[in-house]
């Protein structure tokens, strides 16, 4: 019906000025008049113009507004003109913001108890603008930022349709059917078929299909950097750690602030965990409270129930400890070992800090190693960041590492480095001329100066745009 209106109006009217006017003037709906039209223009029988405008109409709440008035209004109007109202009668059944719009056009008078008239005649500016509107009437801009101001009054309605409908290069009064597919039947009669055009630049529909985060990306560049260099994967699939792992066989007080409940996520079930090696247990106590290895100790009593404390680890280093330990257990072979995991620490999160994030982690393991060889396999590392700017810089007991963020103009810590101590090595039964020099990156920081990336929760956790993950490119920090 649509299409047969519009072919038939154009065969004696030069064009149709908009498609919303000739739906009206036809009573067709609107939506299939644009169908037809689209359908038309596929087939060239007809040329369009596509044309959207913007309008403001009533939300539920302007629509009842415009009906009863605003909610000050109706609060003026319960006032009797002479005398007052209590405030408790008035507060059962008007809007809380009324009391508010009222107050500042200094309509009522407000007691303690009572509430009365200031004036004795009041203009509803906003039931007259949204019957305005209502009505399909323009009104001006400040009019509009005005209601916008009352929040949930108006919003804005798209409208999409045609104008300036003229007759195409294939126009006739009647569309004569054409085959549009390449069906067995079709082709054998194809002499007596008319085929519809093909459109060979009409781009195809956009494939869903799944896609990296920025940080899978990331990963993956800096694990091809670590096997380059000879390094093997760490297990890391055990989130839960035991404090003896995470902290104790680090040679970390426990005393040490870090291990406070505060810093750390202790589990409530299971709390404690189950079973560790007895002997190097005995070991690393002695060490911690009487010393040995070179050390002093730290001269205070070591309690296994706080070695015993289920936590989620807070480094990938408890990882490291382990596979330490596995490695003392048999004759010494050198290693290299890196892991790029998950760790966890109650922090209080803002722009550039989560309560669980990833840490990149490298270390090795040989004999006589020194500062030396850590910087420089510090350098080799580093080297094959291209795209990353680096630098190390000693400080006390450690050696941190920065990386500039362009977009913030400073330097920002991404990592850490240094020597494990003796004090830590040698109660596992590792040789005592074995060193491990070792370093360790956050995974998001490296990841948000290469996206150029100011607030890490932009990159990780629930408040992430999804677009950004289909938007960023592919990324290249090695070379």
């Amino acid at each position: 019906m649509a299409e047969r209106a519009i072919l038939g109006f154009l065969q004696n009217n030069e064009q149709i000025p908009d498609s919303g006017l000739f739906s009206a003037e036809h009573n067709l709906d609107h939506d299939q008049v644009k169908n037809v039209i689209r359908r038309l223009q596929g087939f060239r029988y007809i040329d369009a113009q596509d044309i959207t405008r913007t309008t403001w109409v009533l939300t539920e709440e302007g629509n009842k507004y415009a009906a009863q008035g605003s909610p000050e209004v109706q609060l003026f109007l319960a006032v009797p003109e002479e005398g007052s109202i209590s405030v408790k009668k008035l507060g059962e059944s008007i809007d809380r913001f009324a009391w508010k719009y009222a107050k500042e056009n200094k309509w009522l008078e407000l007691g303690e108890k009572q509430v009365s008239r200031k004036v004795q005649h009041v203009d509803d500016i906003v039931q007259a603008l949204l019957l305005q509107i209502q009505e399909g009437k323009e009104i001006d801009e400040d009019s509009i930022d005005f209601l916008k101001r009352r929040k949930n009054l108006i919003k804005q309605d798209k409208w999409n349709g045609y104008s300036s409908i003229k007759k195409g290069p294939n126009y006739s009064p009647e569309r004569k059917k054409v085959s549009t597919d390449l069906t067995r039947e079709n082709l054998q009669n194809w002499k007596e078929l008319e085929f519809k055009e093909y459109n060979f630049n009409a781009k195809g529909a956009p494939v869903e299909a799944g896609l990296l985060h920025p940080l899978l990306k990331v990963r993956k560049q800096f694990k091809d950097i670590f096997v380059q260099m000879g390094f093997e994967e760490m297990p890391t699939n055990n989130f839960v750690e035991s404090s003896f792992w995470n902290f104790d066989a680090l040679f970390q007080p426990q005393q040490h602030p870090a291990r406070d409940s505060h810093d750390t996520f202790f589990l409530k079930a299971p709390c404690t965990t189950r079973t560790l090696p007895e002997d190097y247990v005995e070991r690393v106590k002695c060490v911690h409270e009487s010393g040995g290895y070179g050390s002093r100790g730290y001269n205070c009593d070591w309690k296994r129930e706080e070695a015993n404390k289920n936590l989620l680890r807070t480094h990938t280093t408890a990882v490291s400890s382990r596979m330490l330990y596995a490695l003392a257990q048999k004759p010494f072979v050198p290693k290299k070992y890196f892991s790029i995991d998950r760790v966890f620490r109650n922090e209080a999160v803002d722009r550039t800090h989560l309560a669980e994030f990833h840490q990149m982690e490298g270390l090795i393991c040989d004999r006589g190693l020194t500062l030396g060889d850590l910087i420089g396999v510090l350098k080799d590392f580093f080297s094959r960041l291209a795209a990353v700017q680096a630098s190390v810089q000693p400080l006390h007991r450690t050696m941190e590492i920065f990386s500039y963020h362009e977009k913030l103009k400073k330097w920002v810590e991404i990592g850490n480095s240094g020597m494990f101590r003796p004090e830590m090595l040698q109660p596992m039964g590792l040789p005592e001329d074995v060193r491990v020099i070792a370093w360790g990156l956050g995974l998001e920081r490296p990841t948000m100066i290469l996206y150029g990336i100011d607030n890490i929760r932009d990159l990780f956790g629930h408040k992430v745009d999804l677009g950004l993950i289909k938007r960023n490119p592919i990324c290249r920090i090695g070379i």
